[in-house]
């Protein structure tokens, strides 16, 4: 598996693996062992495209070398190129979109049979969290919450591939969180295009209907005690999650500003299980710009809202998407996005050169495209700004004794383990002991770094619950 993109991509891959784990294979990390390879792909920046075909240049020769070997491409790109990987990669044996999922192992077998297949669909045949699931991490799952968007950002392919806002029912999901505590995951994150209006398009079906007993499998208890409005589920949700025995940590990706409202800050600043971070996409300071893009928002709505979720909770840490260089991009637009940038204190942020992406109504603005020296130029002012605050927030947590959760070995210092703290925070540390993963500890931050923190290890305050599978092998 060769996962492109963002979490709901991630959390596709997981089912794609589960299911192929249940039709016989196991996983490996090396093409050269592999069966079947399965490209998971994203088409949010032209970037991910690059990979996705020069990785499909490189499996060609294996494939002529042995060709039993399946190549299979899925996922956003998939479902926009169709037929066009095909052609750019004959040797790909099969294609399928984000709305087929499940059907995976199916298409790798009719493959098999009566050779390759481009399977796309429209709408979703289910949640992917329906679908088994081979986690990397036994403590902390995603949980899909709302497939597609009804927004019209301008930049964004993501309603053509993912389709429109679709919920899933509220009872599921609590279902699903239980029958994860229940395996041993102390840690959620809530997933969807716009988490914040979860729910809405559930409520304004039974707007105006005669509510039943039932009606709460379907919206939940709360909404079926209060006014039968049309409104998002979201802050309802997060509250019901928490409460769910064994969860320890409820985090959510990714809201969208316009549709932050005042409750879902409220369950942040009142249920403690509900993680202090906030990611919130600013995308740019200027306020011309945030138009065109057709955010729904200003700069100082933004702000507004920031400072009211600041005021409920002291301590939250922000983190936020922008995008440097959007066609018609002045040098006054982007100095109000670095003015905002440092006004806010991103304790992070994920930052990308505007890339244009067929079908898009920005795609078509060619003649206010921004040179690429001056977005990089632009990049580069960005970066130094956010690193200058992400530095001083961790620098702000020195002294602090932080709970984290235990993530492992350190990737680059087999001495070191590596934790997460409630603010999304790395931090490194020396344990004498060996700790599982998923356990919790209660370490001192000692050193500050742009990234991440060091610290020392007070104590294990909570060992990993899940149980670690062992193989069994037949005789």
């Amino acid at each position: 598996m060769r996962t492109y993109g963002c979490q709901m991509n991630e959390h596709d891959s997981e089912r794609i693996a589960g299911l192929l784990e249940m039709d016989g294979l196991e996983q490996t990390e090396s093409f050269d062992d592999a069966d079947v390879i399965v490209l998971n792909t994203c088409c949010i920046r032209e970037n991910a495209d690059n990979k996705l075909y020069g990785q499909l240049g490189n499996l060609k020769k294996l494939k002529e070398e042995r060709p039993d070997l399946q190549i299979a491409v899925g996922g956003c790109l998939a479902q926009k190129d169709r037929d066009g990987i095909r052609e750019r990669a004959p040797h790909v044996d099969v294609v399928f979109g984000t709305h087929n999922v499940g059907r995976a192992t199916d298409l790798l077998g009719h493959a098999r049979v009566s050779g390759p297949i481009t399977e796309i669909i429209e709408e979703s045949e289910s949640f992917p969290s329906a679908l088994p699931v081979k986690r990397d991490a036994h403590h902390a799952a995603w949980v899909t919450i709302q497939i597609g968007c009804d927004n019209s950002c301008a930049f964004c392919i993501v309603p053509s591939v993912r389709g429109k806002e679709i919920s899933r029912p509220y009872s599921e999901l609590i279902g699903e969180v239980e029958q994860l505590a229940m395996a041993g995951v102390t840690e959620i994150t809530l997933l969807g295009q716009n988490v914040n209006s979860y729910g809405r398009d559930l409520t304004l079906k039974l707007r105006g209907t005669q509510v039943s007993a039932e009606s709460s499998e379907l919206v939940g208890e709360a909404w079926v005690r209060g006014p039968h409005t049309a409104r998002p589920l979201f802050s309802d949700l997060l509250c019901s999650v928490a409460e769910v025995s064994g969860i320890r940590r409820v985090r959510y990706t990714s809201p969208h500003p316009k549709d932050l409202r005042p409750e879902t800050i409220d369950a942040m600043a009142q249920v403690p299980e509900v993680c202090e971070h906030l990611h919130l996409p600013l995308q740019s300071g200027s306020d011309d710009v945030l138009s065109a893009m057709h955010r729904g928002y200003t700069a100082d709505r933004y702000i507004e809202k920031v400072d009211a979720a600041r005021r409920q909770i002291p301590d939250l840490a922000l983190s936020t998407d922008i995008i440097v260089g959007f066609p018609g991009e002045t040098d006054v637009d982007f100095e109000r996005t670095l003015e905002v940038a440092a006004e806010v204190r991103f304790d992070n942020a994920y930052t990308f050169v505007y890339s244009p992406r067929p079908g898009t109504e920005a795609a078509e603005l060619v003649q206010r495209f921004v040179p690429a020296k001056i977005s990089a130029e632009r990049m580069e002012r960005l970066r130094r700004v956010i690193e200058r605050t992400s530095l001083k927030g961790n620098e702000s947590r020195i002294g602090h004794d932080e709970e984290v959760i235990v993530e492992g070995q350190s990737k680059r210092d087999s001495e070191m383990l590596t934790g997460r703290t409630r603010h999304n925070r790395l931090v490194h540390f020396p344990a004498q002991e060996k700790i599982r993963p998923g356990s919790y500890a209660q370490v001192r931050v000692t050193e500050a770094r742009t990234f991440n923190l060091v610290g020392e290890l007070l104590e294990v305050t909570a060992a990993a619950k899940h149980r670690t599978r062992i193989p069994v092998v037949s005789s």
